[in-house]
């Protein structure tokens, strides 16, 4: 039997959220059950910060509220502070994120604090998490390296990634934001992580900037991740990573592993039909 392999989708809050134009409500909300249909389990379906510093995300409370929610399907949102979780919990989000750095640089790019301080912001927001019951997952930006500090070390990322795990996340995510780690970077730093972390506790999330996300997610299938991040029709960037471009595209990543003979257990076919979808949108706000 096929091993299998969880896809969890960011398109709707890390891929839109980086779009030029506002995206209206009832088309997040659109794609967001388009997506539904495709055997996804997980969906990032919005995102609770300010909407000063991340306006796309505004209406992240009525989309929650519209969105057509379908059984064995977790619903997860960012909240990087108690604000945000509370709006989170109150949208009856099934899932909630907390994002920290492994460079000092982009930290306070990023979320305007050092990473010692944004792990200590975090601490509440987890503790409220397991008092309510609702799973919590972690994020690590520049795993590889930051537009602003370079290379990062793996020991860096290792020590953030343990600390969210510590904090009580399930999963901690492995972001190449700037999209520029080829498959010995991500051999490197598995290999390291791998001593003092059970890789099933670990994600991928491999930008495309240089086009070789797919061969990042082949070399982290080795190291025994199995769960990727990815973006209907390869959304994505950062703001605060000049050059990046989007997250490693959905259906490419499902394509790749079905023919690799892992079972991501999604239907290609409404796979290609979110992804028309959101092709037609950005062609019309183009």
């Amino acid at each position: 039997m096929p091993e299998p392999v969880t896809i969890y989708e960011v398109g709707p809050r890390d891929g839109l959220q980086n779009e030029p134009g506002f995206v209206a409500t009832e088309t997040k909300v659109a794609l967001i059950d388009l997506l539904s249909d495709t055997g996804l389990t997980r969906i990032e379906a919005a995102s609770f910060v300010s909407p000063k510093w991340v306006p796309q995300m505004a209406d992240a409370a009525e989309v929650m509220a519209a969105i057509h929610r379908r059984p064995g399907i977790r619903y997860a949102a960012l909240t990087p502070n108690m604000q945000g979780f509370q709006a989170a919990q109150a949208a009856r989000a099934d899932e909630v994120a907390i994002f920290a750095s492994a460079s000092e640089g982009f930290s306070r790019r990023n979320i305007n604090c050092s990473i010692a301080e944004s792990l200590a912001r975090f601490e509440p927001v987890a503790q409220a998490a397991r008092e309510a019951g609702i799973p919590l997952r972690g994020y690590v930006s520049c795993v590889v390296e930051c537009p602003y500090d370079g290379a990062v070390a793996p020991e860096a990322v290792r020590s953030v990634a343990q600390a969210l795990l510590d904090m009580g996340c399930y999963q901690v995510s492995l972001g190449d934001t700037i999209g520029r780690a080829g498959p010995d970077d991500i051999d490197r730093l598995l290999a390291h992580l791998g001593a003092a972390i059970d890789p099933v506790r670990l994600a991928g999330h491999f930008h495309d900037t240089g086009g070789r996300a797919l061969e990042n997610v082949a070399v982290a299938l080795d190291h025994g991740l199995r769960t990727f991040d990815s973006a209907i029709g390869g959304l994505g960037g950062c703001p605060y990573a000049p050059g990046a471009r989007g997250n490693v595209s959905t259906l490419p990543l499902a394509r790749m592993l079905a023919d690799a003979g892992w079972d991501a257990g999604l239907d290609l076919g409404l796979l290609a039909r979110a992804e028309a979808f959101m092709a037609t949108l950005k062609a019309e706000s183009a």
